[in-house]
């Protein structure tokens, strides 16, 4: 069983920070990429940032140069630094993993709970 726990939400001002965190736990071979997608009401889940086992990233144009994407390796854990916050980036936040776990051959997609973030004007 693998679980993906997210903390970190929580409401700021607009031009504040905020520092999500993910940690995967289970029977985890390995990770490849793991990202932040978001989701606001009435809108689709939309990806924010991934990075790949090496440390590549890519980012949505939304937020690049608030955002910044890192992960260790070690912890199994990522993070989502996100600073100088707008209300639109107010949305429900999700990580996914992409996780080989012990006895599977392929690496399958995980997905955290969400957490809630919202950016007041």
């Amino acid at each position: 069983q693998v679980q993906l726990v997210e903390s970190g939400g929580g409401l700021v001002q607009a031009g504040g920070s905020l520092r999500l965190s993910c940690a995967a736990s289970g029977n985890i071979l390995r990770t490849n990429v793991m990202g932040w997608y978001r989701q606001a009401p009435g809108t689709q889940r939309e990806l924010v940032a991934s990075i790949t086992s090496g440390g590549s990233t890519n980012y949505a144009d939304s937020v690049k140069g608030r955002f910044t994407i890192s992960r260790d390796n070690a912890k199994i854990t990522v993070y989502l630094q996100m600073n100088s916050l707008k209300p639109e980036d107010t949305a429900v936040y999700y990580c996914k993993a992409g996780v080989l776990a012990l006895g599977r051959n392929t690496y399958v997609d995980y997905w955290g709970q969400g957490t809630q973030v919202t950016v007041s004007s």
